[in-house]
């Protein structure tokens, strides 16, 4: 195996790749701090971040665990909905011309601007910050399902219609499998929003969820604190990402991607 194809195909260099990656990364931020002599109080170094961490590592899972619930919450929820309502416009016509242009509309308004709404029809529990996570994902959940569903090549449903399979196989045993790697990506992407959504709706009206932290602490100008919270939230999002790449890998051997 030549290096190039081990750097493409080893699971070891899989891990320690985004490894070396984020320790780059990490590296430059603290160079920068040096070179450019930032103070703290606009951007601290990862020292002080981590520092921030080990100070109050309670109080930052307590809201990280919060944040990670209302996530995962509203990005369920988001399929539960948004699945049967791309299937309704995969069969009929009618209703797709009847609700993209409302999925359209709603999509294009700035999520920011509903937040406040969403504290008043909920309330300030956990409620708003859910259905937060669910419009930020409607949309994608529903387009990457509906599209894959409407890839499926004609010649096979005629060859299912021919050996006179029922709807519910031809559903099941064709049009679903053949859309999984699509509802997969969209899937993927609404993930990475659900974090999004979830701080949003934290800024406006919470006590609670680490956008709460990041804002009461950029009021008390703790500057290590509000990135110790931003850096659980990336943490929070690369997990999940990569929990769906493993289910992925998991229920769809057939669609690994090769090189």
């Amino acid at each position: 195996m030549t290096k190039r194809s081990w750097l493409t195909q080893s699971r070891t260099a899989a891990v320690l790749l985004p490894l070396v990656g984020l320790i780059l990364a990490l590296a430059l931020w603290w160079l920068a701090t040096i070179v450019f002599d930032v103070q703290s109080y606009l951007l601290p170094d990862p020292g002080d971040v981590i520092a921030s961490f080990l100070d109050q590592p309670g109080y930052l899972l307590e809201h990280t665990w919060i944040s990670l619930v209302e996530t995962v919450e509203g990005f369920l929820l988001s399929i539960v909905i948004g699945v049967p309502v791309a299937l309704l416009i995969v069969r009929s016509v009618i209703v797709e011309r009847l609700l993209y242009p409302l999925l359209l509309a709603v999509n294009a308004i700035p999520k920011i601007a509903i937040a406040p709404l969403l504290v008043v029809w909920f309330g300030f529990g956990q409620g708003p910050k859910v259905m937060m996570v669910v419009l930020v994902c409607f949309f994608p959940v529903v387009i990457s399902t509906a599209t894959g569903m409407k890839s499926t090549p004609a010649e096979f449903v005629e060859l299912l219609r021919s050996l006179n399979a029922s709807k519910t196989q031809e559903f099941f045993k064709l049009r679903l499998r053949y859309a999984m790697p699509q509802i997969f990506t969209g899937l993927k992407v609404a993930i990475s929003l659900a974090v999004i959504g979830s701080v949003i709706a934290e800024f406006v009206g919470a006590t609670s969820g680490l956008g709460y932290v990041i804002t009461s602490s950029g009021a008390n100008a703790d500057t290590a604190l509000a990135f110790a919270a931003m850096t659980l939230l990336s943490i929070v999002a690369i997990v999940l990402f990569y929990v769906l790449v493993a289910l992925e890998h998991l229920l769809l051997p057939w669609a690994r991607e090769t090189r």
